[in-house]
């Protein structure tokens, strides 16, 4: 997610190489497009919210790993910045278990802020590791971190009522 310019689908195609499949999508179309068979470049806003049925029927299924570059265009106006960086989270995480596999992992974009660590904390109940991480070319000063959620657990289906001894009703 947030794919453009392509240097993301670019290593992760590397990283799952020619079995693997990639699909990014973007705002801004992947120009020119990448030449690499299996990744797929798809131009959409991940706060639409049938963004998630073009990203799943490009995958196949749900992914290993779910990418997250995307950051809100920043006006400089607090409040309004926040509000941005909240909504996008807020895209994201409606679509982390419809995309995520069992035992999968998330790697995102953060920029300091309290949503951020609301979305964090959050993040906390669903991953069975969650740290965040500070890229070596972050520019000094930057609030831009990266949130890596390891070991995804699927939500219990609705009326799952576990017993005392660990079993399920």
């Amino acid at each position: 997610m947030g794919c453009w310019p392509g240097g993301w689908l670019q290593e992760a195609a590397r990283a799952v190489g020619p079995g693997g499949r990639v699909v990014g999508i973007d705002r801004v179309a992947i120009d020119p497009p990448l030449e690499i068979e299996n990744v797929f470049a798809l131009e959409g806003d991940i706060e639409d919210p049938h963004v998630c049925e073009h990203i799943l029927k490009a995958l196949g299924s749900r992914c290993d790993v779910l990418l997250s570059d995307a950051a809100p265009k920043l006006t400089g106006v607090r409040e309004t910045d926040r509000a941005a960086e909240e909504r996008l989270l807020e895209a994201v995480e409606s679509m982390i278990p419809q995309l995520i596999r069992e035992g999968g992992s998330l790697l995102l974009k953060l920029l300091e802020c309290p949503e951020a660590q609301a979305f964090q904390h959050r993040m906390r109940d669903a991953f069975e590791q969650v740290k965040t991480v500070k890229a070596k070319a972050t520019r000094k000063g930057s609030s831009e971190r990266y949130l890596l959620a390891r070991g995804y657990r699927s939500p219990a289906p609705a009326g799952f009522v576990p017993e005392a001894d660990g079993s399920a009703q």
